[in-house]
C-alpha cells in the first residue's frame, strides 16, 4: 500500500498536462507524471518517493499513438511493452521489451516509463539507440524533437516539467536483421546480468548494452571494432572492453569479473552466429 494520499489528474492534451504540472509544482504538490505507474508505486511503498499529485499521460492521444507510415514509425510513450510486442510494429523493440519483468507487469510498464526509469537497466532504450530514433518532448516551452543520442546521456536529460510524448523511428529499420539476448543469473524474470541488442545495417552491425555498466549505452567506437572481421573475435572483444564508457558493474547479481565473462561469452556467440 502507498503510505500517503495524492490527487489524480488525467489531462486530455499535452498543453493541459504541462499547465497542470506547473500549477501543482507552484503549490508545492511535488507532481509526478504517471504513465504505467509501476515504478512510482514500488518506490512509494518503499518510502523512496513522495508526491501529492500524479498526472496520468494515458489520456493524451499523442502519447498513445502507434503507427507505421512510409518514412517513419511513431511509438507513443504511454504504450505498454506488451502492446508494442503484440503489434509487431518494431520487432527488435518488441523482443527486447518482452524480456523485461513478466507479462503481467509488461501490461502496465510503458515505453516512456522504462526509458525514464530510475533503475540502471532501461532496456527499451537499446533498440531506440540502435535505430537512431528521434524523441518528441513536451514542456513549458512547447514541444521539441531531438535525436535520442542528444537527449539520452546515460539517462534522459529532461528539463523540469517535461515529459516524453513519442519516439520516431525510420521505417527502414523495422525489418532489419536483429538479435536481443538477455542473460540472467537464475530467475526467468529477474534483472539481467547483461542485455545485448544488435541491429544489422548496410554499413555493418550495431551493438547496444544494458547491465554491463551503470547505464545502458551504444558506442560507435566499439561497433567499429566489433565489425573488423579481419581480426579474431577474441581480439575484437578485448579491444572493445578497453573502450567501455565506464567500469564494468559489480553488484549483488554478479561481480565485475563474472559480468565481464558473461559479456565476453555472449559477444563471442553473437558474432559467430552473425558472421556465419
Amino acid at each position: 500500500m502507498i503510505p500517503f494520499d495524492f490527487n489524480y489528474y488525467r489531462p486530455a492534451t499535452i498543453e493541459e498536462a504541462v499547465a497542470l504540472y506547473m500549477r501543482l509544482d507552484q503549490k508545492g504538490k511535488w507532481p509526478l507524471y504517471w504513465s504505467g505507474g509501476t515504478e512510482i508505486a514500488t518506490f512509494a511503498r518503499l518510502n523512496q518517493i513522495y508526491t501529492e499529485a500524479v498526472i496520468d499521460l494515458k489520456g493524451i492521444p499523442e502519447c498513445r499513438a502507434l503507427a507505421v507510415e512510409e518514412q517513419e514509425m511513431t511509438l507513443g510513450s504511454a504504450l505498454t511493452l506488451s502492446e508494442i510486442h503484440d503489434s509487431e510494429i518494431f520487432p527488435l523493440l518488441g523482443a527486447t521489451g518482452s524480456g523485461i519483468a513478466d507479462r503481467t507487469s509488461r501490461n502496465k510498464i510503458t515505453l516512456g516509463g522504462n526509458v525514464c526509469s530510475e533503475l540502471i537497466y532501461k532496456e527499451a532504450i537499446l533498440p531506440l539507440l540502435l535505430a537512431d530514433s528521434d524523441v518528441i518532448v513536451a514542456g513549458v516551452s512547447g514541444a521539441r524533437r531531438l535525436p535520442i543520442a542528444q537527449l539520452f546521456q546515460r539517462s534522459m536529460q529532461l528539463a523540469k516539467g517535461e515529459f516524453l510524448v513519442q519516439f520516431k523511428v525510420n521505417t527502414s529499420y523495422r525489418l532489419r536483421p536483429y538479435t536481443s539476448v538477455k542473460k540472467r543469473k537464475q530467475s526467468a524474470i529477474g534483472y539481467p546480468i547483461i542485455t545485448v541488442a544488435t541491429l544489422t545495417t548496410e554499413s555493418g552491425s550495431r551493438f547496444a548494452f544494458s547491465g554491463l555498466c551503470d547505464f545502458p549505452f551504444r558506442s560507435e567506437e566499439i561497433e567499429k571494432i566489433l565489425n573488423q572481421h579481419e581480426l579474431p573475435v577474441g581480439e575484437r572483444i578485448r579491444q572493445a572492453e578497453d573502450r567501455l564508457p565506464a567500469p564494468i558493474r559489480s553488484d549483488m547479481l554478479a561481480s565485475a569479473n563474472y559480468r565481464r565473462l558473461v559479456w565476453q561469452v555472449t559477444l563471442e556467440d553473437l558474432l559467430a552466429n552473425m558472421e556465419a
